[in-house]
Protein backbone atom coordinates (compact mmCIF):
# COMPACT_ATOMS: atom_id res chain seq x y z
CA UNK A 1 0.00 0.00 0.00
CA UNK A 2 2.95 2.00 0.79
CA UNK A 3 4.32 1.71 -2.62
CA UNK A 4 1.32 1.90 -4.38
CA UNK A 5 0.72 5.20 -2.03
CA UNK A 6 3.71 6.99 -3.26
CA UNK A 7 3.18 6.21 -7.02
CA UNK A 8 -0.06 7.55 -7.25
CA UNK A 9 1.54 10.47 -5.92
CA UNK A 10 4.68 10.71 -7.39
CA UNK A 11 3.63 10.04 -10.67
CA UNK A 12 0.90 12.76 -10.27
CA UNK A 13 3.44 15.45 -8.97
CA UNK A 14 5.70 14.41 -12.23
CA UNK A 15 2.66 14.71 -14.45
CA UNK A 16 2.06 18.29 -13.14
CA UNK A 17 5.88 19.28 -14.13
CA UNK A 18 5.08 17.69 -17.32
CA UNK A 19 2.32 19.64 -18.01
CA UNK A 20 4.90 22.55 -18.21
CA UNK A 21 7.36 21.88 -20.03
CA UNK A 22 5.26 19.50 -22.48
CA UNK A 23 4.58 22.27 -25.02
CA UNK A 24 8.74 23.35 -25.25
CA UNK A 25 9.83 19.85 -25.45
CA UNK A 26 7.15 19.16 -28.06
CA UNK A 27 8.07 21.96 -30.04
CA UNK A 28 11.89 21.17 -30.46
CA UNK A 29 11.87 17.45 -31.13
CA UNK A 30 9.21 18.43 -34.28
CA UNK A 31 11.72 21.42 -34.98
CA UNK A 32 14.76 18.91 -35.72
CA UNK A 33 13.42 16.14 -36.91
CA UNK A 34 9.91 14.45 -38.41
CA UNK A 35 8.13 12.19 -36.67
CA UNK A 36 5.90 11.71 -33.55
CA UNK A 37 6.83 12.99 -30.08
CA UNK A 38 6.23 10.32 -28.33
CA UNK A 39 8.34 6.96 -28.62
CA UNK A 40 6.28 3.92 -27.57
CA UNK A 41 7.71 0.87 -27.05
CA UNK A 42 6.69 -2.57 -26.04
CA UNK A 43 8.12 -3.60 -22.70
CA UNK A 44 7.25 -6.25 -19.94
CA UNK A 45 6.59 -5.81 -16.54
CA UNK A 46 5.59 -7.53 -12.87
CA UNK A 47 5.66 -11.39 -14.05
CA UNK A 48 6.33 -10.35 -17.95
CA UNK A 49 3.04 -9.11 -18.79
CA UNK A 50 3.26 -6.68 -21.73
CA UNK A 51 2.54 -3.26 -21.75
CA UNK A 52 3.76 0.06 -23.92
CA UNK A 53 6.03 2.61 -22.33
CA UNK A 54 5.90 5.92 -23.34
CA UNK A 55 8.91 8.37 -23.89
CA UNK A 56 9.83 11.53 -24.98
CA UNK A 57 11.51 10.93 -28.72
CA UNK A 58 15.21 11.48 -28.99
CA UNK A 59 16.12 9.22 -32.01
CA UNK A 60 15.59 9.88 -35.21
CA UNK A 61 11.88 8.54 -36.42
CA UNK A 62 12.86 5.34 -38.31
CA UNK A 63 15.19 4.32 -35.50
CA UNK A 64 14.39 0.80 -34.97
CA UNK A 65 15.06 0.39 -38.85
CA UNK A 66 18.47 1.52 -38.46
CA UNK A 67 19.29 -0.55 -35.08
CA UNK A 68 20.87 -3.03 -37.11
CA UNK A 69 23.33 -0.64 -38.52
CA UNK A 70 24.65 0.86 -34.95
CA UNK A 71 27.54 -1.75 -33.21
CA UNK A 72 26.62 -2.63 -29.64
CA UNK A 73 29.10 -1.57 -27.10
CA UNK A 74 27.08 -3.28 -24.14
CA UNK A 75 27.61 -7.17 -22.86
CA UNK A 76 25.05 -9.80 -22.76
CA UNK A 77 20.84 -8.60 -23.44
CA UNK A 78 20.88 -4.79 -22.98
CA UNK A 79 21.34 -2.60 -26.01
CA UNK A 80 23.70 0.20 -25.88
CA UNK A 81 26.19 2.97 -27.75
CA UNK A 82 27.37 5.59 -26.36
CA UNK A 83 27.43 7.55 -29.40
CA UNK A 84 24.79 6.03 -31.44
CA UNK A 85 24.00 8.22 -34.58
CA UNK A 86 20.64 7.58 -34.25
CA UNK A 87 20.16 9.78 -31.59
CA UNK A 88 19.02 13.66 -32.65
CA UNK A 89 20.90 16.85 -31.14
CA UNK A 90 17.50 17.67 -28.83
CA UNK A 91 17.28 13.88 -27.81
CA UNK A 92 21.13 14.24 -26.39
CA UNK A 93 19.87 16.71 -24.37
CA UNK A 94 16.65 15.17 -23.19
CA UNK A 95 18.54 12.02 -22.65
CA UNK A 96 21.39 14.02 -20.86
CA UNK A 97 18.49 15.73 -18.23
CA UNK A 98 15.89 12.84 -17.68
CA UNK A 99 13.57 14.83 -19.59
CA UNK A 100 12.59 12.24 -22.11
CA UNK A 101 11.85 9.87 -19.37
CA UNK A 102 8.69 12.36 -18.35
CA UNK A 103 5.96 10.35 -20.33
CA UNK A 104 6.54 7.38 -17.78
CA UNK A 105 5.19 9.18 -15.21
CA UNK A 106 1.69 8.19 -16.72
CA UNK A 107 2.67 4.34 -16.91
CA UNK A 108 3.28 4.88 -13.05
CA UNK A 109 -0.30 6.27 -12.64
CA UNK A 110 -1.83 3.32 -14.99
CA UNK A 111 -0.40 0.94 -12.37
CA UNK A 112 2.36 -0.99 -14.95
CA UNK A 113 5.41 0.83 -13.72
CA UNK A 114 6.78 2.19 -10.32
CA UNK A 115 8.56 5.28 -9.45
CA UNK A 116 11.02 2.62 -8.13
CA UNK A 117 12.24 -0.88 -9.33
CA UNK A 118 14.02 -2.51 -12.14
CA UNK A 119 14.68 -2.12 -15.49
CA UNK A 120 11.87 -2.89 -17.67
CA UNK A 121 12.82 -5.25 -20.77
CA UNK A 122 12.38 -5.21 -24.05
CA UNK A 123 10.83 -8.31 -26.32
CA UNK A 124 14.23 -8.57 -28.08
CA UNK A 125 15.69 -9.33 -24.33
CA UNK A 126 13.03 -11.69 -23.15
CA UNK A 127 13.07 -13.94 -26.16
CA UNK A 128 17.07 -14.41 -25.10
CA UNK A 129 16.38 -15.05 -21.18
CA UNK A 130 18.18 -17.82 -19.28
CA UNK A 131 16.28 -19.13 -16.24
CA UNK A 132 18.22 -17.39 -14.10
CA UNK A 133 17.16 -13.98 -15.43
CA UNK A 134 13.41 -14.10 -14.72
CA UNK A 135 13.66 -13.38 -11.71
CA UNK A 136 13.98 -9.56 -12.22
CA UNK A 137 10.78 -9.49 -13.30
CA UNK A 138 8.76 -10.80 -9.99
CA UNK A 139 8.82 -6.86 -9.29
CA UNK A 140 6.91 -4.01 -11.22
CA UNK A 141 9.50 -1.78 -13.51
CA UNK A 142 10.98 1.21 -12.05
CA UNK A 143 11.46 4.92 -13.76
CA UNK A 144 14.39 4.19 -11.36
CA UNK A 145 16.41 1.65 -9.51
CA UNK A 146 19.53 0.10 -8.68
CA UNK A 147 21.18 0.53 -12.23
CA UNK A 148 20.27 3.94 -12.81
CA UNK A 149 21.98 5.21 -8.86
CA UNK A 150 24.53 2.86 -9.72
CA UNK A 151 26.27 4.26 -12.87
CA UNK A 152 23.77 4.60 -15.05
CA UNK A 153 24.96 3.80 -18.58
CA UNK A 154 28.14 3.14 -17.56
CA UNK A 155 26.96 -0.09 -16.36
CA UNK A 156 26.52 -2.26 -19.24
CA UNK A 157 26.87 -5.62 -18.37
CA UNK A 158 23.78 -7.25 -18.85
CA UNK A 159 24.85 -9.95 -15.76
CA UNK A 160 25.80 -6.62 -13.46
CA UNK A 161 22.78 -4.74 -13.98
CA UNK A 162 20.40 -8.31 -12.88
CA UNK A 163 22.28 -8.53 -10.01
CA UNK A 164 21.72 -5.12 -9.46
CA UNK A 165 17.84 -5.25 -10.07
CA UNK A 166 17.77 -8.60 -7.61
CA UNK A 167 19.37 -6.50 -4.48
CA UNK A 168 17.06 -4.22 -5.06
CA UNK A 169 14.38 -6.87 -4.60
CA UNK A 170 15.59 -8.62 -1.83
CA UNK A 171 16.70 -4.95 0.18
CA UNK A 172 13.56 -3.42 -0.81
CA UNK A 173 11.67 -2.06 2.47
CA UNK A 174 9.21 1.18 2.05
CA UNK A 175 12.32 3.87 3.41
CA UNK A 176 14.65 1.93 0.27
CA UNK A 177 12.53 3.51 -2.42
CA UNK A 178 12.72 6.86 -0.87
CA UNK A 179 16.45 6.83 -0.59
CA UNK A 180 16.77 5.86 -4.69
CA UNK A 181 14.42 8.53 -5.37
CA UNK A 182 16.51 11.22 -3.50
CA UNK A 183 19.67 10.01 -5.58
CA UNK A 184 17.81 9.86 -8.59
CA UNK A 185 17.28 13.37 -8.28
CA UNK A 186 20.66 14.06 -7.16
CA UNK A 187 22.51 12.13 -10.01
CA UNK A 188 19.71 14.11 -12.80
CA UNK A 189 20.98 17.10 -11.76
CA UNK A 190 24.46 16.27 -11.92
CA UNK A 191 23.74 14.61 -14.93
CA UNK A 192 26.12 11.46 -13.90
CA UNK A 193 26.22 7.58 -15.98
CA UNK A 194 23.80 10.03 -18.74
CA UNK A 195 24.55 9.12 -22.17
Amino acid sequence: MFKRSLDVVGSLVGLLFLSLVFVPIAITIKLESKGSIFYVQKRFGLLAQPFYMCKFRSMVNNADALKAQVSNEAKGLVFKNKHDPRVTKVGRFLRRTSLDELPQFWNVLLGDMSLVGTRPPTEDEILHYQSHHWQRLNVKPGMTGEWQVSGRSEVQDFEQILALDLQYQTQWHPLYDLKIIAKTISIVFTGRGAC
